[in-house]
């Protein structure tokens, strides 16, 4: 039986990945949407060229089978709208990858690792929002409700889990497996008995190597050795005799 750290970790490993799941396919249904959009438009002004039933078509809200605005500057804003959405979907994209994690930690620390999941749920869900505030199709109705759906569950477990982020990473394992074995407890080396053995008689030769070393022969060693009692000797000088 597997321990509770060993469900959470496959829970939030799980929600991570229908959270990429959710993000490619807003992604996805976002650039249909726009594809259609361009569509509608150019079906737009093709009608307005040929002056039929010019006054229903000026009317209306929206242009016919698009989520363009029928106004100044409507259809700039609506790509525009399409192309920030699908940006924010790539940057989500990464923070989930958890790559680069130097870049998220300084630029977008709500999206680091010092972050729970409760700003990328809520992020999910604005996003998830901003696409069912249209009338758009089956697919694209589908992928923003459950990137919605996705977003709660984000919030709900950065509520629950403090350092989700971490608990789900795969780097975590290695960081507990560290942090559970203690090297000392009050004092006390509790390595195992080899580890402990071979670091005592490191230090004990170590010990050996610097009390065996030697000042030399010159006016250093000369200068020890009187101090520990020990005098040198000189040879005689002699006399040669012819």
């Amino acid at each position: 039986m597997l321990p509770p750290r060993a469900y959470i970790f496959i829970g939030l490993n799980g929600l991570r990945i229908l959270s990429l799941i959710a993000l490619l396919l807003v992604f996805a249904s976002n650039i249909s949407t726009l594809v259609h959009d361009v569509q509608a438009v150019n079906r737009f002004e093709a009608s307005k060229a040929t002056m039929s039933n010019t006054t229903s078509i000026l009317n209306t809200e929206y242009i016919s089978g698009s989520t363009v605005p029928n106004q100044p500057l409507g259809v700039f804003w609506a790509v525009l709208n399409r192309l920030l959405i699908n940006f924010q979907v790539i940057i989500l994209v990464l923070s989930e990858f958890g790559w680069p994690s130097a870049f998220f930690n300084r630029f977008f620390p709500v999206l680091g690792k010092e972050f729970s999941l409760g700003p990328l749920g809520i992020i999910q869900c604005l996003l998830g929002a901003a696409v069912l505030s249209h009338h758009v199709d089956t697919f694209s109705l589908v992928a923003a409700f459950f990137l919605f759906a996705i977003g709660f569950f984000n919030m709900l477990s950065g509520l629950i889990f403090s350092g989700a982020k971490v608990k789900r990473s795969v780097t975590s394992w290695r960081e507990h497996a560290k942090s559970a074995i203690p090297t000392r407890v009050a004092g006390v080396d509790v390595r195992p008995i080899a580890s402990a053995a071979s670091s005592m008689l490191f230090k004990r030769e170590k010990a050996a190597g610097e009390a065996n070393t030697g000042h030399g022969f010159g006016a250093e060693g000369e200068h020890v050795a009187r101090l520990k009692g020990s005098f040198i000797s000189k040879p005689l000088k002699t006399v040669v005799h012819q």
